[in-house]
């Protein structure tokens, strides 16, 4: 039984992509996920060697290291990192690749993409963008930090909260207000080390535990006037922009753990015995699996179908808040159902379907959460 169905969107290159992840995720992430997982971060090493094999920057230019592919080719490596089981393993590669560092390869200055860009797509530098605050979430425009220009420098107070790659980050992006308006927001780059910039604490999670996520302090965080991350008071703008790109991100993380439930409860359910038959001698069983597959087959139609809307240069934010809405509950039913049948293994730790049910969970919070998303959609009826 296949858990997916022919994709007029996928070319050969696209299938050589997804074996070429699907090879490294076997060699270089099942074997050592659970080690990860107790650590609270995936190690440097591997995403360095994401570099080297040229992953890290798809949608980047040659220039820097990237191999200057569209949105679709993009979600094929999404999909493909996706079809790990280390939910955390794959946010850290997806924070850096389509959350982070898109900001700087659409408003960075050509000085400041050739310092950083090299790097970023070498795996040498983890990036990390700061939005979220203790009270803004969805809400960016209700984020309190606050820049003030000094000459020729900024100086940046306030604290960030959930962010991503925040305790194990080289570079952040950092939103702040620098206008009295609602929407008077601009981005900044700040380097690991600069005096007044910390981690104030990491942040304990219920999933995704090989991913680390911090709590972070700017306390007359002074960074030069250069570190203006594209043009002033526009921030907001470039925010909304890239959330496109990261909720298609997210909608094939949330496909991906659809699919490997499907998977490892097809395989358990098969060899499960109770009652003198196996689970999937019950009809129950089969049905409720093929409808969560057809959900989910239809789930990720619609996901290469938005991909394929970017590359047309057509307006998403509809398309891609509704995408984000679905998959994200969706990620949600179709895991916990899985878990059901594998009963009492199901809850224990040791097991893949524990680890996806509590990674699933967040896929209907961050990045906008469900609510949120509907709303953005509802607006634009």
């Amino acid at each position: 039984m296949s858990f997916s169905l022919e994709n007029i969107y996928l070319t050969p290159e696209h299938e050589l992509l997804r074996d070429q992840v699907a090879r490294f995720i076997a060699r270089e992430v099942e074997p050592h996920g659970e080690q990860w997982e107790r650590d609270g971060c995936v190690p440097r090493e591997v995403l360095r060697k994401m570099g080297a094999a040229g992953f890290l920057g798809l949608m980047f230019s040659p220039e820097h290291g990237g191999a200057g592919a569209d949105a679709l080719t993009n979600l094929v490596f999404a999909e493909a990192l996706s079809q790990s089981t280390f939910g955390g393993f794959i946010v850290t590669v997806l924070v850096h690749t389509d959350m982070a560092s898109p900001h700087l390869h659409h408003a960075g200055t050509p000085q400041q993409q050739s310092r950083y860009m090299p790097r970023i797509t070498a795996g040498e530098l983890t990036t990390a963008v700061a939005i979220t605050e203790p009270g803004a979430g969805s809400d960016v425009a209700g984020i309190r930090t606050r820049a003030v220009r000094e000459g020729d420098t900024w100086v940046l107070n306030g604290s960030k909260l959930f962010i991503t790659n925040g305790v194990h980050g080289d570079l952040y992006f950092v939103a702040a207000r620098t206008g009295d308006t609602r929407h008077a927001i601009s981005m900044f780059i700040v380097e690991k080390g600069t005096p007044g910039f910390s981690v104030g604490r990491a942040l304990d999670k219920t999933g995704w535990r090989s991913s680390d996520t911090a709590e972070l302090v700017l306390d007359g965080c002074r960074i030069p006037a250069a570190n203006l991350l594209g043009v002033e008071h526009q921030g907001f703008r470039s925010v909304m922009k890239n959330f496109q790109t990261e909720r298609i991100a997210l909608g094939a993380m949330a496909v991906g753990h659809c699919t490997q439930a499907l998977k490892l409860t097809l395989a358990h359910v098969r060899d499960r015995q109770a009652f003198g038959a196996t689970l999937w001698d019950k009809q129950a069983v089969r049905q409720r699996l093929a409808m969560l597959d057809a959900k989910t087959r239809a789930a990720r139609q619609y996901l290469y179908h938005c991909a394929w809307l970017v590359t047309q240069g057509r307006d998403v934010v509809q398309d891609v808040s509704m995408l984000k809405a679905l998959t994200g509950e969706l990620a949600n039913e179709v895991v916990q159902a899985c878990q059901q049948f594998h009963g009492g293994m199901g809850y224990m730790r040791e097991t893949a379907i524990e680890r996806l049910w509590r990674d699933a969970r967040i896929l209907a919070i961050g990045g906008g959460a469900t609510e949120v998303m509907l709303d953005e959609a509802a607006k634009r009826y």
